[in-house]
């Protein structure tokens, strides 16, 4: 039986990113840290959250950034593409962008048609590898935004091993069905923020009941517990430190799908700022888990973040980010973005383009009529399981989702950036 999710999900506009400061969160990406701190076992979250866990603690915090996203071109109608405004009833409206062809334009294969997580791979396609499994007892995950759960995990403070809480929210729609199998994304915040902002900030839970998957929403550690930028992406943050986000990742996917019924050939990843150049790392040390994965104002290279580090999968990617003058803290989003664009198409991955010009700030969406605010985000992560051939995405054939913004495009150096007003830099 085709999952719920299906149904609903044949749509999108994106995203956010940026700097900003503020209790309320700010925007999406990077700018001043908040205030936030977690040292016990299985701490609680911020003010009276719930957890799941052993034991409680209270990492608060407030967010400090901006999220910026973007991947949609703007000729969608004000209604969902999925439904019928008027009788809820699925249609079958597709993409209107771009140029048909007969085959696939990277491979020259056969034409796929339109795919999406759920739909039945072909009898000879690469599937995911099993799930990860959890080395002790998962938690009851406790679900919602104002739900923060913990498990142990490690870090390293001052060359010493140390087991501090890795807290986590998972939101999942509010009317999940028993047997609903689900896509998962994982969401790096931004480095000013925490899971909370992220959660608010991008809308999540009227998101995952739209178009019916599971977010998992991480805290990074504070400098107290031995990570600078709240995520290992830095050339000094070693690889040990690397390791040890990367087993925090295996630990959440696993107690997921251990509560819920994942769908294992749709695990992406997206991130914001700091984020977001964790998750490209994370799509080298975790790629065989990763159908597919978004950069908001990440990147890779650089004189501070660590170079592409390469994945034996071939994960179509979406990377955003703010014009030329996407600078913040000692990062320049521009150059970084570009030089893992370089590295994405030069190990044959799929690759959409989006270039807005708003700088480290939250991109300009307009999203139609009665779709979620950063629908481009979840609808790309949505249209590429895992079992996709290398390099290949629908797009090429049936073109871009036309609710995309007009500033995206297939291929690096594609995509003609935004022209219109900006409320400037939220770093």
């Amino acid at each position: 039986m085709k999952p719920t999710y299906l149904v609903l999900a044949t749509i999108f506009p994106a995203l956010l990113l940026a700097c900003g400061d503020g209790e309320d969160g700010g925007s999406l990406t990077e700018g001043e840290s908040d205030t936030s701190s977690s040292t016990s076992e299985q701490t609680a979250g911020p003010e009276s959250e719930t957890e799941a866990g052993t034991t409680t603690g209270d990492p608060t915090g407030t967010d400090s950034e901006s999220m910026t996203d973007g991947t949609s071109q703007t000729t969608a109608d004000a209604t969902d593409p999925t439904t019928d405004a008027t009788t809820d009833e699925p249609t079958t409206d597709e993409p209107t962008t771009g140029d048909p062809t007969t085959g696939d334009p990277t491979t020259g294969g056969d034409p796929i048609g339109m795919v999406m997580c759920g739909d039945e791979p072909p009898p000879d396609a690469q599937l995911a590898p099993p799930l990860p499994t959890y080395g002790g007892v998962c938690p009851t995950l406790m679900t919602g935004g104002e739900s923060l759960n913990a498990l142990p995990g490690q870090t390293t403070i001052l060359g010493l091993p140390q087991t501090i809480d890795r807290t986590f929210r998972v939101i999942v729609p509010d009317d999940l069905g028993d047997d609903e199998v689900l896509p998962v994304i994982f969401m790096w915040h931004w480095l000013g923020g925490d899971s909370k902002g992220f959660y608010d900030r991008s809308e999540v839970q009227e998101a995952t009941n739209f178009y019916r998957f599971i977010a998992v929403i991480p805290d990074g550690r504070e400098i107290e517990q031995g990570l600078l930028f709240k995520w290992p992406f830095a050339i000094t943050d070693s690889m040990e430190q690397m390791e040890q986000d990367f087993q925090f990742f295996d630990d959440m996917l696993a107690c997921v799908a251990e509560q819920f019924v994942v769908d294992k050939e749709c695990v992406s990843s997206t991130g914001v700022s700091a984020g977001a150049l964790f998750t490209s790392q994370l799509a080298g040390g975790r790629g065989n888990h990763l159908s597919s994965i978004i950069s908001l104002s990440g990147g890779t290279g650089g004189a501070t973040v660590k170079p592409w580090p390469g994945s034996e999968h071939k994960m179509p990617a979406m990377v955003l980010w703010g014009g030329d003058d996407d600078f913040c803290i000692a990062v320049d989003f521009a150059a970084t973005s570009k030089d893992l664009e370089q590295n994405l198409e030069a190990d044959g991955h799929f690759l959409l383009e989006c270039v807005h010009n708003c700088e480290h700030a939250t991109p300009p969406f307009e999203p139609p009529g009665g779709l979620p605010t950063y629908s481009a985000m979840w609808r790309f992560f949505l249209d590429h399981p895992y079992w996709l051939e290398d390099g290949v995405s629908w797009y090429n054939e049936e073109g871009v989702p036309d609710f995309y913004p007009e500033w995206c495009a297939i291929g690096a150096g594609n995509a003609e950036q935004r022209v219109g007003e900006c409320g400037g830099s939220e770093c």
